[in-house]
């Protein structure tokens, strides 16, 4: 290992560091000890959209907040402003709590602003959060394996790019076998059940949508791969919503631990 290496890695002597903090899907209840302790230690936040107002109260009042949300079609700020805002707050002096619903490395780009951070001699440190497909799943009591139903677990973006489909293997996804839970999904509903059946994995496989899980306005909404698209429209369902799709799924019902869906 290089001296440049080593002096990379440890950071600029001069400028803060950045904790780059899962948030989890929404209950401050699920926030880890060290998460916890960093937000309301807090001095400056950068913040996504996806953060719960039930953390976003953990802030300390005095503390500066800068939203960073993204939502569909409307970036407050694009990935790359992002990546520069929090070199350029760090290389102030400031520490900086970046806030990121989820996990920061579980489609949260965190590793972007991670690799930025260390391409530029940023010191930094990565605070796991429980994961939306985790704690979502868990909420809506739907185990993403369990023996006999499912051997294992694909975690798959639903995010389109404008107008350009999926760019997924749909054979090896529309396996009966494995949970699918689908992040950002809801917009994409009809071409993932449409390329799901098409590829082969039955219509009445059981498949259910989460909006804003573990939060008090969660939503559930159960059927199968054929009807869920006009159960989530009936409810009116909206983003955030995880979709999840599999046998397990039929365990929604006796496993409705946290309330009426």
């Amino acid at each position: 290992m290089s001296v440049a290496t080593l002096d990379t890695r440890a950071g600029d002597a001069k400028a803060g560091r950045v904790f780059l903090i899962g948030a989890g899907p929404g209950d401050p209840d699920l926030l880890t000890v060290k998460a916890l302790r960093l937000i309301q230690g807090a001095a400056l936040v950068v913040y996504d959209r996806l953060v719960s107002k039930e953390i976003m109260e953990l802030i300390p009042a005095a503390a500066e907040r800068i939203y960073a949300g993204k939502a569909l079609g409307n970036h407050h700020l694009v990935q790359d402003e992002i990546n520069d805002l929090l070199l350029r707050l760090a290389r102030s002096g400031r520490d900086v709590v970046r806030l990121k619903g989820g996990d920061p490395f579980v489609f949260g780009r965190g590793s972007e602003e991670a690799l930025h951070l260390a391409r530029h001699g940023i010191a930094f440190e990565v605070v796991p959060g429980i994961s939306a497909a985790a704690g979502c799943s868990t909420y809506a009591g739907i185990p993403l394996t369990h023996r006999g139903l499912a051997t294992g677990v694909r975690f798959v973006t639903g995010h389109l790019q404008g107008e350009r489909s999926l760019d997924l293997d749909w054979t090896k996804l529309a396996d009966p076998e494995v949970t699918l839970a689908v992040y950002m999904g809801l917009q994409a509903l009809p071409e993932i059940a449409a390329r799901l059946m098409a590829a082969g994995l039955p219509a009445d496989t059981p498949a259910a949508a989460v909006e804003s899980g573990t939060t008090p306005r969660q939503r559930r909404v159960v059927g199968t791969l054929a009807t869920l698209l006009d159960l989530t429209a009936a409810a009116g369902l909206q983003a955030p919503t995880l979709l999840i799709i599999g046998r397990v799924v039929g365990l929604a019902d006796e496993l409705d631990w946290f309330g009426p869906s």
